[in-house]
């Protein structure tokens, strides 16, 4: 059966169309006459949710997952651990304990990728947050701040504003371990004054700009391995002892490339292509063995041991200068299938597409297989869940390896596959480079209509994964490819979304212009619904009080660096301990108010009297209305008046109850209770003189109690008997202090 022709391909097509909110924006994507943006009402718009440690991580793929080969030294329950590497592990995981943030510096193929997964792994339960792994490879520092975000929240479909990113990302404390980094010391600033609370760990190019003398950052080199371990990862990775030759050879590698491990992973794959020939020998010898019966080569010892090392020696080792550069030599040395895969990611810039779609490219039914045997060796490495080639492969593979037309139809396979409805949007997210990759290649190969079709297939699908930084750079592709091929209508289109993004990141300026470019073509071409749409869009812009303003800087950060991140305590638990250090200092403060109400009641008040006349009061200018906290089993305050069973005064009323102070329910217990004289038939004490305080009103004159309890300093009076008089258990005749510093009474005279 004939194959369907390529119109049916594009018929069968679809552009991938959603919502999502942006900010205050709730944006509508994948409309056939472009984005739209309107006001996002209230209760449409997200709720985002801490993830807790517990739960499964929902953040972005493309975090720093797992290498693939012999680069992940620890990956595997049979792989050993990093060689050499105990001492920086060590100090890393000190260094991220005190909140420091960490920049790991080096040559490109220092192992700087294995270092971090390894740390990565060990700092599991330095900070409350955890480990959030995030790729820096290709990712704007907006990008990422994104990825943080919906690593630590779940909003699906949310991004948000400056603003509102930093408000949720100042509440997490996490290890943040970005690999691959492509930033600028300025950005990696602004990434570490969204954050706070985190502390990070950074893996970024050799040629990265140092850092300012202020920053906040440290750098730490990730130097090479010693010769032992170069000699023990060799090896290792040959699958074999090292004879004295392979040794001395490999350690003139070791002096010339200063123990980088990518040499010497790329070593030993060229020692195991150089016993792919001597296999080769010795089972040509074998064959005249079993023909002639004798051995009429060189060797003739009949031992194939003894054999297969005279054979070793001859088949030369290669030379420093091919070790040096060792990416040509080990190409020849591939399979076939991986020789395809190797030759489609020379042609894509080095991005190494997902192995579920090379049967579609290249025809290439085993793919993971491939892709393990280049990165066994030491050509591609894993990073953010995708191949690329290793650093300085493709400049070494470009001249010797074309791409021979390999990334023909490409486009037309992205185009369908970003629009069909059984791929998700982390794994579009996760081929982002890929994308972008085959439209490059497109554009140097003069496929302009190809790489519109596909820039007008990707973008909404890239903007609906919240991968902004790969929508924009596709639009911008996608814009330059109408313009070569002169269509005006892809051109007002890719104007159009190009000022919907502007305004979505709040970029009003750039966000007018896009949008009246977008309008003047499509009136030229007669596009009724499309100016329609661009007219809404500038309408929105331009309306009172919509006009966004600039994009707010980040606030640097006042808090203090954190010393140890492990000894952090969650902002809810900080408050409720707070809240028992208050309750303790009151109970405190409540039992020694208690207790001078019992020296008063035991003692009498002439035995009791204090020194100076604001003696006890806690704060003379405070105020009273505040009541004081009361201990269980305290009367609460109220009126004085007569209650059930109290006893009748000389005036036949009811004797006044305690006032609403606290003290005086502790004074009244039977334990606390003097024993009172025969025939007393009450219990009152003499009025006692009130000291008069500059700047206040004399104290006024005893009269009937008031019904509500008033604050301030009150008499205290008492009728003579003809008896001896014994202190009353519920009634004292000097004041005590309030909870607010002022002396209450503790009775009220009847009338």
């Amino acid at each position: 059966m004939a194959q369907p022709s390529g119109e049916f391909r594009q018929e069968a097509a679809r552009t991938r169309g959603g919502e999502l909110v942006s900010g205050g924006l709730l944006v509508g994507v994948g409309a056939p006459d472009g984005s739209e943006a309107r006001p996002c009402p209230d209760e449409w718009r997200p709720r985002p949710r801490r993830i807790e440690r517990s739960e499964p991580a929902r953040g972005p793929v493309g975090g720093v997952g797992r290498a693939v080969g012999p680069l992940a030294l620890g990956a595997g329950p049979a792989d050993m651990p990093l060689l050499d590497r105990e001492a920086d592990i060590a100090e890393l995981l000190g260094l991220l304990a005190e909140g420091r943030s960490i920049r790991l510096v080096g040559q490109a193929g220092s192992g700087r990728s294995a270092l971090l997964s390894a740390v990565a792994e060990a700092a599991a339960d330095l900070a409350p947050g955890g480990v959030v792994q995030l790729c820096g490879h290709r990712r704007t520092a907006a990008d990422l701040l994104q990825d943080l975000f919906a690593a630590t929240h779940h909003a699906p479909g949310y991004r948000p504003d400056p603003g509102q990113l930093a408000a949720h990302l100042g509440e997490v404390g996490a290890v943040v371990v970005i690999d691959a980094a492509e930033h600028s010391g300025a950005e990696l600033e602004q990434l570490l004054a969204a954050a706070p609370g985190c502390a990070f760990l950074v893996s970024v190019a050799p040629d990265s700009p140092p850092l300012s003398p202020g920053s906040r950052m440290q750098d730490h080199l990730v130097a090479g391995l010693s010769r032992a371990a170069c000699l023990a990862l060799t090896a290792r990775l040959a699958g074999r002892p090292l004879d004295v030759a392979e040794k001395a050879w490999a350690v003139d590698l070791w002096f010339e490339s200063e123990g980088l491990p990518l040499r010497f992973v790329q070593a030993a794959a060229l020692l195991r292509q150089r016993d792919v020939a001597v296999d080769a020998l010795v089972a040509a010898e074998d064959d005249r063995m079993d023909v002639f019966g004798a051995v009429d080569g060189p060797v003739r010892d009949p031992d194939p041991a003894v054999r297969e090392n005279a054979l070793r020696g001859t088949v030369p080792l290669p030379s420093v200068a091919e070790t040096a550069s060792p990416a040509v030599r080990l190409a020849e040395g591939l399979s076939e299938p991986a020789q395809a895969v190797l030759r489609l990611a020379v042609a894509l810039g080095g991005e190494c597409p997902a192995a579920p779609h090379l049967p579609a490219l290249i025809d290439v039914g085993l793919g993971e297989a491939a892709l393990a045997e280049l990165a066994d060796a030491g050509l591609v490495v894993s990073i953010g869940g995708h191949h690329r080639l290793t650093a300085g492969a493709l400049d070494l593979l470009v001249p010797h390896w074309p791409a021979r037309g390999c990334a023909d139809g490409a486009a037309q396979h992205f185009a369908w596959w970003v629009g069909h409805s059984s791929v998700t949007l982390e794994q579009i997210a996760a081929e982002a480079e890929v994308v972008i990759g085959v439209l490059l290649a497109d554009r140097t190969a003069g496929r302009h209509e190809a790489v519109v079709r596909l820039a007008r297939a990707a973008a909404p699908a890239l903007a609906l994964a919240l991968r902004w930084g790969a929508w924009e750079r596709v639009l911008q592709l996608g814009l330059e490819a109408a313009r070569r091929s002169g269509s005006a209508s892809d051109q007002a289109w890719f104007h159009h979304e190009s000022g919907v993004h502007a305004f979505c990141v709040q970029q009003p300026s750039r966000a007018v212009a896009e949008l009246e470019t977008a309008l003047t073509l499509r009136v030229s071409a007669g596009e009724q619904r499309g100016v329609a749409s661009a007219r809404r869009m500038l309408d929105l812009l331009r309306a009172e009080g919509r006009q966004l303003p600039a994009a707010p800087a980040a606030a640097p950060s006042r808090a203090p660096v954190i010393r140890k991140i492990a000894a952090r305590v969650p902002a809810r638990l900080k408050s409720s301990r707070r809240r028992r250090v208050l309750v303790v200092s009151t109970v405190v403060l409540t039992m020694g108010v208690l207790g001078t109400a019992v020296a008063m009641s035991l003692t009498g008040p002439d035995e009791y009297k204090p020194k100076d006349p604001h003696s006890g009061r806690l704060d003379e200018g405070g105020s009273q209305d505040a009541p004081f906290p009361q201990p269980s089993g305290s009367t609460s305050p109220g009126p004085a008046g007569p209650t059930p069973g109290s006893p009748a005064g000389p005036s036949g009323s009811p004797e006044p109850t305690t006032s609403g102070s606290a003290s005086h329910s502790a004074s009244a217990s039977p334990s606390k209770k003097p024993s009172s004289s025969p025939g007393a038939t009450g219990s009152q004490t003499p009025q006692q003189p009130q000291p008069t305080v500059p700047g206040q009103s004399p104290p006024p004159q005893p009269g009937p109690p008031s019904p509500t309890h008033q604050p301030g300093p009150q008499p205290t009076s008492a009728k003579p008997t003809t008896g001896p008089t014994t202190p009353s258990p519920t009634t004292s005749g000097t004041a005590t202090p309030t909870a607010t510093g002022g002396p209450s009474p503790s009775a009220s005279p009847t009338g």
